[in-house]
């Protein structure tokens, strides 16, 4: 079950399904950035695709010596794009792949377009989600609920992501759903309408146990979300945000040219897929023995070209140098600028006070911490609202809430009245009347004991106590201990063995952390397969953005 994988095979067989010779990719705006996730242009350019073109592009030229590779998705939009293009081709021969399933009547419009009969096949491919680790996909949608209710649209197309990404990994699921979530429970029926209405796509060789889609819902843990992380990869897009692998730089001070927007992808580069889930002391070292195995390999200036010989290993070694070098200057530059955040902001600090209110329940304490570093000029407005958040998330019915108190600190600090209303927004959101389970305290005996030991022990890194409520839930599922009168199964069966392939998707985004978990999880269970997908990757930012 790797995501990218399957999305890459879609892409290689699109391209060699039609033939040697030249060739275009003519995409849409999401399609686009579906094929970028898996491959770079050059490595689709050796596969004779010389132009990348948009199907909406009003100016773009006839070449009638080019085939087009069309990767669309079927929406109404994009079928009466082709239909215009079909009616007046502008290359050769089309081939025609759309990322899920297309109707009869829009296939039979298309038909009748093509009257110069330059159609040469359509078919379905269904990457119709961002891969964006082998275990993690998104569907890139931000705002997908209206209040407590899908916005229908997003609904649609959060249907189509999920039935696209269970196809392309041959799967034909039981399903669970998150019962406290009306909007779970109505994305697990869409779902299952999908499999029943289109049973032929869905009929697979049966496995022993058959695979099990777990549709869960971001307000029923919004703790994960708003904490700093320490990660590579999930500090990345905490502090600088990535989109669609992309960093933007630019308001990095005295920043070159070359490096205003970079790419952190796993696939084509090797230092980063080696540290992505190291934690940021350990990219430290890493990155340093990253400089000085660059400085071994450098050409030297001195270095003498003298014979035939010496010009041909200096030619041959270059474009690998070049690489290296790239590679070199992009995670400095990333990690210099996390370094000087890091710094700026005072986030060490900000980052204690959180893992004690994500993590520990001593109320005294946590207050008397965040009252410190609301007091700190250092602590931005942003993270001020941050910390207040996590203390009214935690502390929401404590008998001695200060609430209050520290709204008026937050006015006191001068933090503007649009970080203010976040507060109560996420307790609207994400408080102890949503959620269906109880985030903060140990369930059973085990879970108080483990807690007790790790107190006794101290944290081994207190800046990552915190597991996402996911990892419980996940466990609990493994074992066969997840409770159905809290997560039901959509229909009259259920699972009598332990899950194996697990699909789980979280309504309103995951996060970086929780792909971390997912990842160790499969990496230290053995037979079992989790991918997890959100409409979104979150970082507090973009949390606080749809509240």
């Amino acid at each position: 079950m790797n995501v990218v994988f399957a999305v890459k095979q879609y892409v290689s067989k699109m391209i060699e399904d039609s033939g040697p010779g030249m060739k275009v990719l003519l995409m849409d705006k999401e399609t686009t950035g579906i094929v970028s996730m898996v491959y770079t242009q050059s490595e689709i350019l050796q596969k004779e695709v010389y132009l990348f073109e948009r199907i909406d592009s009003q100016n773009r030229e006839i070449m009638k010596h080019l085939k087009a590779i069309c990767f669309l998705r079927p929406t109404k939009e994009n079928v009466d794009y082709l239909i215009q293009e079909l009616r007046r081709p502008k290359y050769s021969i089309y081939f025609i792949y759309f990322s899920n399933v297309i109707s009869k009547s829009d296939v039979k419009s298309l038909a009748e377009a093509d009257e110069q009969e330059v159609v040469a096949e359509v078919q379905e491919f269904y990457g119709d989600y961002i891969a964006v680790n082998p275990h993690l996909f998104s569907l890139n949608i931000l705002g997908c609920c209206q209040g407590r209710n899908w916005d229908p649209a997003q609904l649609s197309r959060t249907t189509q992501g999920l039935t696209a990404l269970l196809l392309s990994l041959k799967k034909c699921p039981m399903i669970r759903y998150q019962l406290s979530s009306e909007s779970a429970k109505r994305l697990a029926e869409c779902v299952k309408q999908v499999i029943t209405k289109e049973y032929e796509l869905f009929e697979f060789r049966r496995t022993e146990v058959p695979p099990l889609l777990l549709i869960l819902d971001r307000c029923d843990d919004a703790i994960t979300p708003l904490l700093n992380q320490w990660t590579y990869q999930a500090m990345v897009h905490e502090l600088l945000g990535i989109n669609n692998n992309r960093i933007d730089l630019s308001r990095v001070p005295g920043i070159s040219k070359d490096l205003r927007e970079v790419v952190l992808s796993a696939e084509n580069d090797e230092f980063y897929a080696n540290n992505m889930y190291l934690n940021f002391a350990e990219i430290g070292s890493n990155i340093k023995n990253l400089m000085e195995d660059f400085q071994k390999k450098k050409p030297k200036e001195q270095q003498k070209l003298e014979s035939i010989a010496d010009m041909k290993a200096f030619v041959e070694n270059y474009p690998q140098f070049k690489k290296m070098s790239g590679t070199v200057s992009k995670h400095v530059t990333v990690v210099g600028e996390l370094s000087r955040l890091v710094s700026e902001r005072n986030l060490l600090e900000v980052s204690e006070v959180e893992q004690e209110l994500a993590c520990q329940n001593d109320h005294s304490s946590a207050l008397q911490n965040v009252k410190r570093l609301l007091q700190n000029p250092k602590v931005t407005e942003f993270d001020a609202a941050r910390l207040v958040m996590l203390y009214a998330l935690h502390y929401e019915r404590h008998s001695s809430n200060s609430l209050p108190g520290l709204m008026m600190d937050l006015r006191n600090k001068g933090v503007s009245e649009k970080y203010r209303k976040l507060v109560s927004a996420i307790v609207e959101y994400g408080g102890k009347r949503v959620r269906g389970s109880d985030l903060f305290s140990p369930k059973d005996a085990v879970a108080i004991t483990k807690q007790f030991l790790k107190g006794l022990k101290g944290v081994e890194n207190v800046y990552t106590q915190h597991q996402p409520f996911l990892h419980e839930t996940l466990d609990h599922l493994i074992k066969g201990k997840l409770k159905e009168n809290l997560y039901p199964y959509l229909g009259p069966n259920t699972l009598r063995d332990r899950p194996q392939d697990i699909v789980v998707f979280i309504i309103g985004g995951a996060t970086y952390e929780e792909a971390l978990t997912v990842y160790n999880l499969n990496r230290t269970t053995p037979g079992v397969r989790i991918v997890l997908g959100g409409t979104t990757v979150h970082n507090t930012k973009r949390k606080i953005r749809i509240l």
